[in-house]
């Protein structure tokens, strides 16, 4: 956090272009000093959302096939760093960075050499073989209709798909779409605990958005230059939403039967919670009372609930609760 101080215009700055769409327009690093202030604040909330994802995978029993991993879009390159932290480097036969900065891409490079310095980097944007893991982090915002499509295209060589964006609707919405290109090349490992179509698209899901929300680490609620950055960006440190889609050309560990995903917050009421769950029968709101299940209730108006569970359900009503087994 040493940098944002002296990066507070900066920051504001890509802060504006990020929320009117202005991203989209072109390079928007002006100097190596705006990719420092970024990395250390922003960048490391998309960190936390890697961090989030990765477990999930880790849970799942998933790891990434081995060969080159491309980080496409890489920005300071945080999601390239959060995946070598978390799966390591010893499958990775290299990384590959892809950027339209130049800029972007040499201070990435120079980042990951830092806490990776055995490994191999290179800043050309283009892998030896397109048969690689892809990594996308918060692009979709950026992208015309046209770069979308390339992007799907590219997906489609690679042998597996981690992509991460923000849990808004928008973003939510195009990532759904790209899942549904998609998902007769691949097998979807994470979110989604089925292979069909997203139950999102059904009638009468048209407001709604797949979406879900990462923890801050500690330190973001006792260092007080988080609370001051927060305050400065008006952004609560609480919350985490993202959307992520996981892809692999081999197929992923089967998952029990009633296996769901929660989707967004449960709605807590006075006798039950209302919990948005996805899965193979499509997107679903079941009713968990607590007079049945009084610790799940506990939890879900803490927002403590596991995201990824099996229930037993009669009607709109779950009977039976438990975290999935990992």
């Amino acid at each position: 956090m040493a940098g944002h101080e002296n990066g507070g215009d900066a920051l504001e700055r890509l802060r504006r272009r990020f929320l009117e769409g202005g991203a989209a327009r072109g390079d928007y690093w002006h100097s190596e000093a705006d990719l420092a202030a970024y990395d250390q604040t922003f960048g490391q909330r998309i960190g936390w959302k890697w961090d989030h994802v990765l477990a999930d995978l880790a849970r799942l029993g998933w790891s990434p096939p081995p060969g080159e991993v491309l980080d496409w879009g890489c920005g300071s390159g945080i999601a390239g760093r959060a995946f070598l932290g978390r799966s390591g480097t010893r499958g990775v036969t290299r990384l590959v960075l892809s950027d339209r900065s130049r800029r972007a891409m040499d201070f990435a490079a120079a980042r990951l050499h830092e806490e990776f310095p055995g490994m191999a980097v290179e800043a050309t944007g283009t892998p030896a073989s397109t048969e690689c893991t892809l990594l996308v982090s918060h692009v979709l915002t950026e992208l015309s209709p046209r770069q979308t499509d390339e992007l799907a295209d590219l997906s489609s060589r690679a042998t597996a798909v981690v992509w991460v964006e923000p849990g808004t609707f928008d973003a939510s919405r195009a990532l759904i779409a790209v899942r549904e290109r998609l998902r007769g090349t691949f097998h979807v490992v994470a979110p989604c605990t089925h292979q069909g179509g997203c139950g999102m698209l059904a009638p009468g899901r048209e407001r709604h958005w797949c979406h879900h929300f990462a923890a801050s680490p500690p330190e973001a609620f006792t260092d007080g230059r988080w609370a001051r950055w927060a305050g400065e960006m008006g952004i609560d440190l609480r919350s985490l939403p993202l959307s992520y889609l996981v892809l692999d050309k081999r197929p992923p560990a089967a998952l029990p039967p009633g296996a769901v995903r929660l989707i967004g917050r449960p709605r807590v009421q006075k006798a039950y919670a209302l919990l948005c769950g996805c899965d193979e029968t499509g997107v679903h709101e079941r009713r968990l009372l607590k007079r049945t299940f009084p610790q799940e209730f506990r939890d879900a108006r803490r927002d403590r609930l596991d995201s990824l569970q099996t229930w037993a359900c009669d009607g709109d009503r779950i009977t039976g609760i438990e975290p999935l087994q990992g």
